[in-house]
């Protein structure tokens, strides 16, 4: 990147010179729905242990209110000790049911606001904790009902950059569409610059998935900044469970950066509208010198890049909605 010891600096700034929106190639003869109904239905067969995402690390915090969320149609609530361990377990209280998503985190341990009865995240009285996992950016919780798997001790954490040289960022929405049809959106990079030209140009996948040991989808693009300047890298995303999909930069500014995508579902299978979260982690780095101070801006950027994915979601969750509308009506062209 030209930001090595010795090495003189260099912008990743490129200025664009390509045809606009409409000259571009078109991308539907190579975006296959065979091709993406392969790497989904592998994607599919690959274990999870149960384990869902559930949202950030900071959104649970110590001392902080328990955080309620549902999975599966299931209630979840987490809290933390006095320590930080982060524990999980049903959402309604032993003893009336109360939603122990509105209660309190009194010295650590969970105190239900309709009669005071006090959890310290040990079994209790027909309350049985759930297994819990913080990774550092996302928060996790095993689900043995709703999975349906063999479960695995800790959830399958992609590779990411060192915590110390990053900057983390996640964003949650929900949508009206199946898990299944979030990771279709992601392992389909041809949409990239036509249906986010705000964003990217000059999408060009050069490497298709050859099966269980060759994965990848293998993309040459540029993330636009303003007007004409843009910033080229390689990337490839793959799918290392049924919910997950990595696009990680492998060549260019930002190598090693991921963005991980989360599918939780919200409701169970029974239910006839489905509803399913997506929790995105950015994970950004940067060889550069000057990466240090973006580093300890990371409070002020964040907001910064939650929109960001927030801009590209609200398409992209458009896209998953009318793929589970063609599914759910027996029209889906794939």
């Amino acid at each position: 990147m030209g930001d090595r010891a010795g090495e003189r600096w260099t912008s990743p700034l490129r200025r664009r010179r390509g045809p606009g929106w409409a000259a571009q190639t078109p991308t539907w003869r190579q975006a296959r729905p065979a091709v993406i109904a392969e790497a989904l239905e592998r994607a599919s067969a690959r274990p999870s242990g149960n384990w869902f995402v559930v949202g950030a690390s900071r959104d649970v915090r110590v001392g902080g209110r328990p955080c309620g969320r549902t999975v599966g149609g299931v209630e979840v609530v987490l809290w933390r000790s006095e320590t930080g361990a982060l524990h999980a377990g049903p959402g309604a209280c032993p003893h009336l049911g109360a939603p122990l998503r509105e209660s309190r985190v009194v010295c650590g341990a969970l105190v239900c606001h309709w009669h005071g009865l006090a959890l310290d995240g040990g079994p209790f009285a027909g309350w049985s904790p759930y297994p819990a996992h913080d990774d550092g950016v996302l928060v996790w919780v095993r689900l043995d009902a709703v999975g349906g798997e063999a479960p695995s001790d800790r959830p399958v954490v992609p590779v990411r950059p060192a915590a110390g040289n990053a900057v983390d960022s996640v964003f949650t929405a929900v949508g009206r569409c199946e898990a299944q049809d979030v990771v279709a959106n992601r392992l389909d990079p041809w949409h990239g610059s036509w249906f986010h030209p705000y964003s990217f140009a000059d999408l060009t996948v050069v490497r298709e998935p050859q099966g269980d040991e060759d994965d990848a989808f293998v993309v040459d693009v540029s993330f636009r900044v303003a007007g004409r300047l843009v910033v080229p890298v390689r990337a490839e995303f793959t799918a290392p469970g049924p919910r997950t999909v990595v696009m990680r930069i492998t060549d260019g500014e930002g190598a090693t950066s991921v963005v991980e995508t989360h599918a939780t579902p919200l409701t169970g299978e029974a239910g006839r509208q489905p509803r399913t979260a997506v929790v995105e982690a950015v994970v950004a780095t940067s060889g550069r010198r000057g990466f240090g101070p973006v580093r300890r801006a990371a409070p002020v950027l964040r907001p910064l890049m939650r929109r960001t994915a927030g801009r590209l979601w609200r398409d992209d969750m458009a896209y998953a909605e009318r793929r589970w509308a063609l599914r759910s009506t027996g029209r889906f062209p794939g």
